[in-house]
């Protein structure tokens, strides 16, 4: 059933990961497959057997092929560095060519306690596994890079957090895993040439556009690409109202995938100070602080990357300068791009960033849900008698929509010079504004079914609701309403 493991990671030097086996679990029970995504990968599934595959997804048997190791890794947590971190509880079971031809890691989450789990237990809550399942695929379908989930199997064991809680193990697909905490932990050690193996890796897998350039100028090319995806990731990220919570440099994937989905949470009412995390106190990693913290990740790779970019460190230090500064022009092109799609803007104009800052304070000033404030957009293009005569449902939204009455005459007078028609406009709106998102007191609610009465169909119904985000679907009008009072989501926790 599993298709064939290629192995490239576990081919490099012994010391850039730990040889190890899950360890296993009592009673491993499937309650969560990714067909579509098992598809993608090459699985046979004319052979699926649950049973098996419980087997393998929670690690009490090895698939054929499969050499289980825990990678060695770095890390800036909160802006202190600890040079060896590593997989606590994850093994990567190697990789896999998809249908593609695309080089894919399978890894499992939680499948016991490794020489890098520093005294933890390596095991996953079930709570935070069955999060991560849904709000990565979400994410997926929502057109943000990120890693996948692939299965989730329960333990048959507790585990101990806040409370005692189920535990699983989740099965995640990445394009690699490869961190800025990866280059980090060799850096750290002064081993430049691990350094550069690991970037020519990185290129191999991510970036092989990059091969035929000479050396020094292939790894500040490397850089600069890097630069490119986490610029465009994080603008996603702010166009969502999504709040990753956790942007340690262990967490930030060369690939430019999203990775790690602790506490991570979506804003509600907007406010650009929000923050989610139950271990950020400082609101480090507050919705509004994104941006600056993926360019303070870029300038640690830069600074493992130095000896590769240029002999002459001077030299070396001012051309990774140079494309870390690089970051926020990048940042600030592709946030315009995402917010002018999300109001409807194909060409561009030089008041448009202006235009995008005055919707925001409008949500700001209201109190207005982010994620509903721009879908009702569509039902607001043209202009009636009165405002209330054509977007009632997106006044509805602000307590205070004094400043929504100034705009929409200035984003509809900007609309027209589009050229188009009122019904182009409103579809263009709806396929990029979505409609569900996971809001937190959803995923709250599906969590306490599964783990406190082994009930999973929540858990089922929310994944279904979030596979098609962009369409109305008649019925489900509860996943697209903000939490009641007595249910919003303050708090988010990590699960480890």
């Amino acid at each position: 059933m599993f298709p064939e493991f290629t192995l490239r990671y576990v081919r490099l030097p012994e010391h850039f990961y730990i040889r190890f086996d899950p360890v296993p679990v009592p009673a491993p029970r499937l309650v969560a497959f990714n067909r579509p995504l098992a598809e993608e990968l090459g699985f046979e599934l004319d052979a699926f057997d649950e049973a098996l595959a419980a087997e393998w997804f929670s690690g009490n048997a090895v698939p054929p092929g499969a050499e289980p190791i825990a990678q060695a890794y770095a890390g800036h947590q909160f802006g202190h560095f600890n040079p060896r971190l590593g997989d606590g509880r994850a093994v990567l079971l190697g990789e896999v060519t998809d249908r593609d031809g695309r080089l894919r890691d399978i890894q499992l989450k939680g499948a016991g306690m490794t020489p890098f789990s520093r005294g933890a237990d390596g095991r996953a809550p079930l709570g935070p596994v069955l999060r991560e399942y849904l709000v990565s695929e979400a994410m997926h379908r929502l057109g943000v890079p990120t890693t996948r989930a692939l299965a989730a199997v329960t333990s048959g064991e507790r585990v101990f957090r806040r409370v005692p809680e189920p535990g699983a193990v989740l099965t995640r697909v990445a394009s690699s895993h490869l961190r800025v905490g990866t280059f980090q932990y060799f850096a750290a050690r002064g081993e430049h040439e691990a350094v550069r193996t690991l970037a020519d890796l990185a290129i191999e897998r991510h970036y092989p556009q990059l091969k035929g350039l000479e050396e020094g100028e292939r790894y500040a090319a490397l850089l600069e690409a890097a630069v490119g995806r986490q610029a465009a990731l994080v603008a996603k990220w702010m166009g969502l109202g999504f709040i990753h919570g956790v942007m340690n440099t262990d967490n930030c994937a060369i690939s430019g995938e999203t990775i790690d989905y602790g506490p991570c949470a979506f804003m509600e009412a907007y406010d650009p100070a929000t923050v989610f995390s139950s271990i950020d106190e400082q609101g480090r990693y507050a919705y509004r602080n994104q941006p600056w913290l993926a360019q303070w990740n870029l300038a640690r790779l830069a600074e493992a990357l130095l000896p590769l970019i240029d002999a002459d460190q001077q030299r070396a230090v001012e051309r990774a300068t140079a494309l870390v500064e690089a970051f926020e022009p990048r940042y600030g092109a592709e946030w315009l791009a995402v917010f002018r799609e999300k109001l409807g803007l194909a060409q561009e104009e030089a008041g448009d960033r202006e235009l995008v800052e005055g919707l925001l304070k409008a949500l700001q000033a209201g109190r207005a849900d982010f994620t509903l404030a721009f879908r009702r957009l569509s039902e607001a293009v043209e202009e009636g008698e009165a405002v209330e005569d054509d977007a009632p449902a997106l006044l509805a939204l602000f307590e205070n929509d004094a400043a929504l009455r100034k705009w929409l005459p200035r984003w509809r007078e900007r609309l027209a010079r589009e050229g188009v028609g009122r019904e182009e406009i409103a579809a263009r709106l709806n396929a990029v504004n979505p409609l569900y998102i996971p809001r937190n007191h959803l995923v709250e609610r599906m969590i306490a079914a599964a783990a406190e009465q082994d009930d999973f169909g929540p858990f089922e119904a929310l994944r279904q609701v979030l596979a098609e985000p962009f369409t109305e679907q008649p019925g489900r009008e509860e996943y697209a309403q903000p939490a009641p009072s007595t249910e919003r989501v303050f708090r988010t926790f990590c699960g480890t």
